[in-house]
């Protein structure tokens, strides 16, 4: 073939996908020594299910994180490259599937990351008032998918997990509406949190200080709040050898462990509402009365001496009318790729999708297809994790160059045609900036940076 682009469709427009397409770029020399039909680079399209890009950072960080929203700005530069596209509100699957795909593109990534819940097998886990974190992050950071309204009645509330998303959740479950409000939260989310009645926020661990998942900084934000007395049960400072070896390890560990030992010795102040850290204490059951939660019974855990925990026959039922799940996100299935339900991911080896095996137990691949993010390792590590994710599908994509299946129609025209035929309408970057520029200008009128546009009907009339 002449000299062209290498083609390649990034599903997923969120971090991961980002992050793939930058490493893609940062490779086009050698994309080109290796294969010098492609020696004029690579011509990226990110295909986002969303009318606006960044996934995670926008619909999965709570709204009071400034800091960790800056990444955008990292992102934008990436996406402003000449060499990328965004094709938003497309819906992969139904608007387009991977046959589609590879008409058009010479290599496919899927980044589509993971945004359900994961499933905890307790007795009552069913009942009115028991939620999934992942629904409720959802709600509060305006995903324009879930219901407008959020029950918000209950006045003591148990969040299970000790990860930085239940800090999120336990943080905005109580904190006051006024106190959200100068962030980009949207007004029905305002009203919401305006409304809530919680005044008790627990949060459960089944293991010890040693193995919490809080980053440091994460937890100390906690005591930032005017609002928020943040008390850690004395009972739940316990180390064994396994233990302290992970705080020897670990500065981050340690650090975590220093901050609650200063917590469970102060005295506890005046702050209106009351956030509770209790560890050793794994949920055995939500107690339940005319289907509604009342109650969460808790069995004590002991540690073993490896830093893991056993049981001890010790329940505990605690006064709480909901409970919020935080114990992990899930992958969903991708329409035509294999999905191992065991592990919540797409089957892969460094990125390449698996097919399965010959005779001879040697792994099979779908030729150009590829994974990164969530979706190829599962829901765990920080954003910038998913760097190393990408520059390690990016290697074996690189690899593959030569022996890749070249697209019938590969100029960057043909796809746009191929959507205008299929009447799917799509957002682009440009429209991406328009939505941008009208959030930031509904925040200007009062005095916020941002107010989030929640229905999907309104981002796409301010995107076009």
């Amino acid at each position: 073939m002449s000299a062209r682009p290498l083609r390649v469709a990034i599903v997923g427009a969120g971090p991961a996908g980002i992050y793939a397409a930058d490493a893609l770029m940062k490779s086009e020399a050698e994309i080109a020594r290796r294969c010098k039909g492609f020696a004029t680079g690579v011509s990226i399209d990110l295909y986002e299910r969303m009318p606006a890009p960044f996934g995670l950072i926008r619909y999965g960080v709570a709204p009071d994180h400034p800091r960790i929203k800056g990444i955008i700005t990292a992102l934008h530069k990436v996406l402003d490259k000449p060499q990328v596209r965004l094709l938003g509100n497309i819906d992969y699957g139904s608007d387009i599937d991977l046959e589609d795909l590879r008409r058009f593109y010479d290599a496919v990534i899927f980044s589509t990351g993971a945004n359900a819940d994961r499933a905890l097998g307790v007795p009552g886990i069913e009942l009115d008032g028991s939620y999934g974190a992942a629904d409720f992050v959802s709600w509060y950071d305006g995903h324009p998918d879930v219901p407008r309204t959020w029950p918000l009645d209950a006045e003591k509330v148990a969040v299970l997990g000790v990860g930085n998303v239940a800090l999120d959740v336990a943080r905005v479950l109580a904190k006051t509406g006024e106190e959200l409000l100068p962030t980009e939260i949207p007004p029905n989310v305002y009203e919401g949190l305006r409304n809530n009645k919680a005044v008790e926020v627990h949060v459960f661990g089944r293991r010890g200080p040693a193995q919490a998942k809080f980053t440091p900084l994460e937890l100390r934000e906690l005591d930032h709040s005017p609002n928020i007395e943040v008390i850690v049960d004395p009972e739940g400072i316990d180390y064994d050898e396994g233990s302290e070896a992970a705080r020897r390890h670990s500065k981050q560990v340690d650090m975590v462990c220093n901050t609650l030992e200063q917590w469970a010795i102060r005295d506890v102040g005046d702050r209106p509402h009351k956030l509770f850290l209790h560890f050793f204490e794994s949920p055995a059951e939500l107690i339940g009365e005319d289907g509604k939660v009342v109650g969460l019974r808790t069995e004590r855990m002991l540690l073993d001496g490896t830093g893991n925990v056993k049981p001890s026959g010790v329940y505990r039922d605690w006064d709480v009318q909901a409970v919020y799940r935080a114990v992990g996100y899930w992958s969903q299935p991708i329409a035509e790729l294999p999905f191992d339900d065991a592990a919540g991911t797409v089957p892969n080896r460094a990125g390449r999708v698996l097919a399965g095996t010959d005779a001879a137990g040697t792994p099979r691949f779908l030729a150009g297809v590829y994974v990164t993010g969530w979706i190829k390792r599962g829901p765990v590590g920080l954003i910038g994790h998913t760097k190393g994710d990408a520059n390690e599908t990016i290697a074996c994509l690189l690899d593959d160059v030569p022996t890749l299946i070249p697209a019938i129609a590969a100029d960057p025209g043909d796809v746009l045609d191929w959507l205008a035929a299929q009447s799917v309408s799509f957002t682009t970057r440009e429209g991406w900036y328009r939505l941008d520029a009208y959030e930031r200008a509904l925040g200007e009128s009062q005095g916020r940076e941002r107010i989030k546009v929640v229905e999907r009907a309104q981002m796409l009339r301010a995107s076009s």
